[in-house]
């Protein structure tokens, strides 16, 4: 009877280890059907202007100071001024997505890339008579992502460039972590009044011509925990907890048919 339940209970405790075994190399590795050598065309696209967003507006033309009034003032005593005082004196796009500009008042910016506003804003400055050859220059100041999940830095960053790529953002959080579920990251964007969510897998590279291999302001990036860091926070039990279970039904089982 004993060696039968030592028997039993090996059989459970191999079946637990390997159960609860380590992830496979193709769960780990991220684009790991990149072939060597393989090309593919690459596909930019430009961000739309949402609501909250500040933007730079700069008008200029042949002669500077027929432009001055239709510019903010930057009042600092530094050449170059920071990012910050940028977005102070910047104009803040509304719930109606409209922005206020000296002289010109209320333009629409909202849905627009940044070189659509800028057309429509020299299209304004001209049709009205306000400049002739007019060169506008518009830059989106408060572009942000917010990685969560199983990243090493989870948090929001800001970037200064017209748009990134997902796998530069995850950079910023200092990479996915081990446990994260690499097959599992979802991405959150709000776009024209809606809010869409689209999971992608990192380990295969499909999605990179994808409209989602290009991180847009606001994006939220949220990356799943693997089945090992789940059953480590006590949602199932872990490979030690099982053990312990077994091991004293085990030994109520065999005190009582002793």
């Amino acid at each position: 009877m004993k060696f039968k339940l030592s028997k039993l209970f090996l059989s459970i405790v191999t079946f637990t280890v390997l159960f609860s075994s380590c992830a496979s190399k193709k769960d780990i590795i991220m684009f790991g059907d990149i072939k060597d050598g393989v090309e593919s065309s690459v596909t930019y696209s430009l961000p739309k202007i949402q609501v909250n967003d500040i933007l730079e507006v700069k008008i200029t033309t042949l002669n500077p100071e027929t432009a001055i009034p239709y510019n903010s003032v930057f009042t600092t005593n530094s050449p170059v001024p920071s990012i910050e005082l940028m977005k102070l004196q910047g104009h803040l796009v509304t719930a109606e997505g409209k922005i206020r500009l000296p002289i010109l008042g209320e333009i629409v910016a909202g849905g627009k890339t940044t070189p659509e506003l800028e057309k429509n804003i020299i299209s304004v400055l001209e049709n009205n008579g306000h400049l002739k050859t007019p060169t506008v220059s518009v830059r989106i100041l408060n572009a942000k992502v917010t990685i969560l999940g199983e990243v090493k830095l989870p948090g929001t960053y800001n970037f200064i460039e017209q748009s990134i790529t997902l796998p530069q953002a995850i950079g910023y959080a200092g990479d996915v972590t081990i446990e994260a579920n690499r097959k599992e990251v979802w991405l959150i964007r709000e776009e024209e009044g809606k809010r869409k969510s689209h999971k992608l897998d990192l380990t295969k590279s499909d999605w990179f011509n994808s409209p989602y291999y290009n991180i847009k302001q606001n994006d939220i990036v949220y990356v799943y925990p693997n089945n090992v860091k789940v059953k480590s926070a006590g949602f199932i039990g872990n490979t030690s907890t099982v053990l312990s279970v077994f091991s004293i039904l085990l030994t109520t089982y065999v005190l009582l048919t002793r």
